[in-house]
């Protein structure tokens, strides 16, 4: 089996990112068998003053130090469960020290798959208006949309000031809700959950649309890798050819 490195960015997405991939192990092979994993974490506060000056090189250098301890701790290749994170390392630069999925198209994947049309996107405003969902959804060939901007602010304060902080509440749960059934008389056909931390608020029964839950997502793909039942990763930072 692959070893596998979990470059975390934000905690508790990282930690369900962690637990989905070992409990899918013990799920597939029983008892409490399963392949190598290790998890760094940089705190993200360190990156937080750049993130706010939108300057993703730094943030992407700060990424590049965790991808190289996961390889010098014998990660055969990584997974970054933090959606707003793959905008810094989709930036150019020096190929990263690990392969990796890139979240955005296992997401986008797993849309074309279900045949989803239309996708509401849901994460930080990072996300919601950066370059990596539109990218990977139009490259097959599927429609998107995003919340309004108070929407967006709404959302965003909830994931810094309350999700990344492990606080999970029925206001917050009822906002986003709402939120997703107003994108689905808009015509979206399912919504993903691009920051790894939603799907701890949003489960599939409590939402309006079909839900694309990333963190879980990105955790079977990693799986999937490990066991040979999908290919090898070859993205390297940058922009991924799809």
């Amino acid at each position: 089996m692959k070893h596998v490195g979990i470059l975390a960015h934000s905690p508790d997405g990282s930690a369900l990112c962690y637990l989905t991939l070992i409990r899918e192990g013990h799920q597939r092979f029983g008892g409490y068998g399963y392949g190598d994993v290790t998890l760094d974490y940089i705190p993200m506060g360190q990156s937080m003053p750049a993130w706010d000056a939108g300057d993703y090189q730094t943030i992407r250098r700060t990424l590049a130090t965790s991808i190289d301890r996961l390889k010098a701790a014998g990660a055969d290749f990584f997974i970054c469960p933090d959606n707003t994170a793959h905008i810094a390392l989709e930036e150019s630069g020096p190929a990263l020290s690990l392969p990796g999925l890139n979240i955005a198209d296992v997401v986008a994947q797993q849309a074309m798959e279900e045949s989803y049309r239309k996708v509401a996107i849901l994460g930080t405003r990072y996300t919601m208006n950066g370059p990596s969902y539109p990218r990977a959804l139009d490259a097959r060939g599927i429609d998107h949309m995003v919340p309004n901007l108070s929407e967006q602010e709404q959302i965003n304060e909830v994931i810094f000031d309350e999700l990344c902080l492990g606080k999970f509440t029925d206001a917050a749960r009822s906002a986003f809700v709402e939120i997703i059934d107003r994108l689905k008389q808009e015509g979206c056909d399912s919504v993903a959950l691009v920051c790894t931390e939603i799907p701890l608020l949003i489960t599939p029964e409590a939402s309006p649309l079909p839900t694309l839950d990333s963190t879980r997502l990105l955790a079977s793909a990693a799986f999937e890798v490990t066991v040979a039942e999908r290919g090898f990763p070859s993205w390297r930072g940058g922009t991924p050819s799809n």
